[in-house]
Parts: structure tokens; C-alpha cells; sequence
């Protein structure tokens, strides 16, 4: 660690040390045995489930407890342990205007070991300092970034807690999701006919082709104020002097209204169709649930209390609509109380990834907030 790093809080110390172990999706293994040793030496009992084998993924859903030591409502604080795919090394720097940078040119991983690094300080200060808790959880999972699957493979039922407060957004702190989308994963393989590209051409039927068209007649991108499409990955071919008899077209849709994503869907779907008989093609198209729209109100538990408790330490609670997935939708869906709170990462998924040092240490803050807001709380 740099001299400048070791300067700073504790922290932002563990989130640099954290960020430079490489845990893309279903290789969280070595973030995994950090975090269940932490949790181990800090007196908290550790299970794990068998989402590693059904996901499959690096290693299953982390759940660590202590049970309360004075009446309240026990709560659950989540964060995920993956990160999307890096470019390159990553090498933590702080930058002239107080910020966790990555000093190479791909992502820093703040999404979301900046919460990992936050809880697992809070949870040190609980216990080094005896704080008396209502009873605290921590549920750390892998796979999030392909759609949230480890929290969707997890069960709450194997939770004591009440409520669960997930950090895992973009936006200052104070921020509070209040609503957030539904999302479908669209798979299209176009098949048609390979030929020699140079002596028999007219023989072909190009699948590149057929799904090019399809790509340009489909809506895209913003579509209203809720609802956006993209189309995220095309492959196909094997040579330049051959006909593509094959091309795959991942997409994806998502909107905080169910009508809206249907349309939206529809209208993909007829592109592909009219595509594939335009080409002469055929083309085999799967649709897939990702994860479910959901909108919380102000009387809704885990708002009122992260309402409280953000109050508390001198942020300005806000609602947030949000457009991306969280651990919090899957946990919502399957019936557990849970609302994901805005930690400030800066450019996420990006080579411009960065987070100050004062909103780690905020975040913090709010964490040991909530513990407080949950004693005496029924």
C-alpha cells in the first residue's frame, strides 16, 4: 500500500485492498474467504448456502450474525461480492481532490466493495466498542452483476432479521430507492445457410445479416421516462469468404411499468420475426425474467427507518427512481422487507470509476445509525 493510502481511514485502507483482489462474477472466491474470516474473527456465527454449485458461482450466499443484545428490530445489511469484468490491473490511487481511483485505464470496483469495506468496518467498531444492537446480520453475494442471481438463488427464510438495507446505487448519500424496474434478458439466434463467399454467394442465407436488419427496425435505447432497451452483444461468422449461417443477438429491456416492458418487448420480438422471414432465415428467440419492478412508500419500514437514520447523521433524505438492478429487487420479490440505499460511486462499470473517502466514512456513518435506529424499534 502507498504511503498516501496508508494516510487514510480505515475505511478507505480496506476498500483499496479490497478492490485490487479480482472477484469478476463467478470467481468471487478469493473475496469470499476475506470476508468469511473477517466475519469469523469479529465472534459472528458464518453459514453459507449452495448457490456456488446452482448458480454456479464462486462461492454461495455469506450470511453472518450476532444475535441482538438488547430488544429492537433486528436488520440484515447486504452487499454483493462481484465485480463486471476488468480491462486490466487495478491499483488503488487517491487523486488531488480526495477520491479512490483506478491508476490503470478500467474499472476501480467500488460496485460494490466500497459497501463490503464499509460494513465490515462498522461491524468492527460494534465490536471492539460493545455497542449494544438489536441484532445484526450481514449477507454478502456473489453474482449480482449477471443479474442479481446470487440473491435470487438465496433464501430469506434463512434470515433472523426484519428488514434489509442494501447499499448498491449511484447518487449522493441520502438517497433512497424507492422504486426500480423490471427487467427481461432477450436471446436471438438467427440461422441461415453458409456458402463460399466468392464462388457461390447467392446459395447463402446471411444470419448477419437477418439480424442487422432486426437490430435497425427495433426501438432502442431511452424509450420514455421509464423504460429503456439495448441491444448488448452480436456474434457470428467464422471467415470473411464465408456466408454466416448463424448469429446470436443478446438484448435486454427494462421499465419501472409492466405495460410499458410488455410493448417494449413485443416490439423487439416482431423485428426479430419480420427480420428472419425478410432473409429468409430462421431464428430461435428466448425471453427471460431477470428481476421484477417493485415501489416502496414512506410507511414502509426499511424507508422509515433509513429515513431516520440518514436524518441523523446529516443527510437529506430523497427518493430515488432507478433504471438498474439491485440485491434489494430480488429480496423484495421473494418477500423480504429490504430498500437499497445510494453510497455515491462515481461512473461505475467504467474506466472513470472513483468514490471520495468521505463518503466511505459517511456510509459508515449511516450503517451505525441504523444499528442505533433499530433498538427499542417493534
Amino acid at each position: 500500500m502507498t504511503a498516501d493510502l496508508a494516510a487514510l481511514p480505515e475505511v478507505a485502507q480496506l476498500m483499496a485492498r479490497l478492490c485490487e483482489i479480482p472477484s469478476v462474477s463467478r470467481n468471487e472466491q478469493q473475496m469470499a474467504a476475506l470476508v468469511r474470516e473477517r466475519l469469523a474473527g469479529l465472534g459472528m456465527s458464518v453459514d453459507e448456502d449452495d448457490a456456488a454449485t446452482v448458480i454456479p458461482a464462486g462461492c454461495g450466499n455469506i450470511v453472518g450474525r450476532w444475535p441482538g443484545t438488547v430488544p429492537g428490530t433486528p436488520i440484515v445489511f447486504c452487499a454483493h461480492l462481484d465485480t463486471v469484468p476488468q480491462d486490466g490491473p487495478i491499483e488503488v490511487v487517491l487523486d488531488d481532490d480526495g477520491f479512490l481511483t483506478n491508476r490503470h485505464p478500467t474499472i476501480l470496483g467500488g460496485d460494490n466493495k466500497s459497501a463490503v469495506a464499509a460494513m465490515l468496518v462498522a461491524l468492527g467498531r460494534i465490536h471492539a466498542d460493545g455497542v449494544p444492537h438489536a441484532g445484526i446480520e450481514v449477507l454478502f453475494t456473489p453474482c449480482e452483476e449477471i443479474s442479481l442471481r446470487g440473491a435470487t438463488a438465496f433464501d430469506p427464510s434463512r434470515l433472523a432479521g426484519a428488514m434489509c438495507f442494501v447499499f448498491d446505487h449511484s447518487g449522493p448519500l441520502g438517497g433512497i430507492v424507492t422504486a426500480g424496474p423490471s427487467h427481461r434478458l432477450i436471446t436471438a439466434t438467427f440461422r441461415g445457410l453458409s456458402a463460399h463467399a466468392g464462388l457461390a454467394v447467392e446459395e447463402g442465407r446471411n444470419a448477419i445479416q437477418a439480424a442487422a436488419a432486426a437490430i435497425a427496425r427495433m426501438p432502442q435505447g431511452r424509450i420514455d421516462p421509464q423504460t429503456t432497451a439495448n441491444v448488448g452483444v452480436i456474434d457470428g461468422g467464422v471467415a470473411n469468404n464465408v456466408v454466416p449461417d448463424r448469429c446470436r443477438v443478446v438484448m435486454e429491456a427494462r421499465s419501472l411499468d409492466d405495460a410499458a416492458l410488455a410493448t417494449q418487448v413485443t416490439a423487439m420480438l416482431d423485428a426479430l420475426t419480420w427480420a428472419a422471414t425478410e432473409h429468409d432465415c430462421d431464428v430461435e428467440v428466448d425471453v427471460r425474467a431477470q428481476y421484477h419492478a417493485f415501489s416502496l412508500s414512506d410507511d414502509d419500514p426499511p424507508v422509515a427507518m433509513a429515513t431516520r437514520a440518514l436524518s441523523a447523521c446529516g443527510f437529506t433524505p430523497h427518493h430515488v427512481r432507478s433504471g438498474g438492478g439491485s440485491d434489494a429487487a430480488a429480496l423484495i420479490h421473494s418477500g423480504f422487507p429490504a430498500v437499497n440505499l445510494c453510497n455515491d460511486m462515481i461512473a461505475i462499470h467504467t474506466a472513470g470509476e472513483k468514490i471520495a473517502v468521505a463518503t466511505l466514512e459517511g456510509m459508515v456513518d449511516v450503517i451505525l445509525a441504523l444499528v442505533s435506529e433499530a433498538k427499542g424499534e417493534a
